[in-house]
């Protein structure tokens, strides 16, 4: 089962892959279920894993340098305090 595969979610290249396994379905509608579509199911995994890795980084360095803020703000409130 995948996230919600809605375009304005992914990437451009994630989007082709995902748009790729939509017709692929729609192509081999019983087919799909002896895993014709497999390939292109893979893929569409595997781009959407990189694009939760690269979030999933983003995010910690943002956190980082929010944090490294907010110590910094907390240093300066403790100089002034004494």
């Amino acid at each position: 089962m995948h996230s919600d595969l809605s375009p304005h979610l992914h990437t451009p290249e994630c989007n082709q892959l995902i748009n790729l396994l939509k017709k692929c379905h729609e192509e081999n509608q019983f087919a799909k279920f002896i895993g014709v579509c497999n390939t292109f199911d893979q893929q569409v995994v595997n781009c959407l894993r990189k694009e939760r890795q690269d979030q999933s980084r983003r995010n910690r360095e943002q956190a980082k340098a929010k944090q490294l803020l907010v110590q910094e703000r907390m240093r300066k409130f403790d100089e002034e305090k004494s």
